[in-house]
């Protein structure tokens, strides 16, 4: 498995510093744009929510990229926690590869 020792951009770092604060937008606006509770937005930035296909699909139409860009943060973060938490490394490494027939 490939590891980097690097902790990937986190979705609410992204959403934070690279749209909200450059843009000038509040966390209401936001929730009020993408039609959801300022909660979920609130969570996102703070990183206690995790960005599901239809919360990437409405971030794409409110800034105009990809609902992939999101979702790519959001797996590249899951990953790197699978990696760099033992428990969930335990797991991961009791998983073994099938034997070939």
């Amino acid at each position: 498995m490939i590891q980097t020792n690097h902790k990937p951009t986190t979705v609410g770092e992204m959403l934070t510093h690279e749209f909200l604060e450059p843009l000038g937008l509040s966390q209401v606006r936001l929730a009020q744009v993408m039609g959801v509770a300022p909660r979920l937005v609130n969570e996102l930035c703070r990183d206690r929510r995790a960005v599901t296909a239809v919360t990437a699909l409405m971030l794409s139409r409110v800034f105009g990229n990809s609902a992939q860009f999101w979702l790519n943060l959001q797996q590249k973060n899951d990953l790197w926690k699978a990696m760099h938490d033992a428990k969930r490394r335990e797991r991961v490494e009791r998983a073994r590869p099938l034997e070939n027939a």
